[in-house]
């Protein structure tokens, strides 16, 4: 940022609450924003959803049925806070919530964002669509 603001670039500052976090293990750990505690704590009045990746089909088919995706969001307006992943891939998975939260989408916008099947993705539509009562393959 430094140096493109030295070279008279347009400087995009940087928003720490949506860098995320990618934890290199087995299985891999990934998350950004809020938690559900701080969210709480925060006094925001909060929609959560979680969908297992043992009932996803890719993840089944890919032999990684273990972990899961958590999606915390604004019970009012819809603001996407949070999300926390276990499982295979999800350093990968952790950087549509990091850009669904930067362009300020909804969790409704992501239940309607058509997910290509099967993947893993579909785990995070899947997650939104349990916060707000309509995931399907459950």
């Amino acid at each position: 940022m430094c140096v493109e603001k030295i070279a008279g670039l347009a400087v995009h500052p940087i928003n720490y609450g949506n860098i995320p976090g990618c934890t290199y293990c087995s299985p891999e750990i990934a998350s950004v924003g809020m938690t559900e505690k701080a969210a709480k704590e925060a006094g925001i009045e909060i929609k959560v959803g979680k969908f297992p990746f043992s009932a996803s089909g890719k993840a089944k088919a890919a032999g990684a049925s273990d972990g899961f995706v958590k999606v915390i969001f604004d019970a009012k307006y819809g603001e996407w806070l949070g999300a926390h992943m276990i499982g295979m891939n999800v350093t990968e998975l952790i950087a549509e919530v990091v850009v669904a939260r930067n362009l300020e989408t909804t969790g409704h916008e992501i239940i309607k964002s058509i997910h290509p099947h099967p993947t893993m993705s579909e785990a995070i539509m899947e997650a939104a669509a349990d916060a707000y009562g309509e995931v399907i393959h459950m």
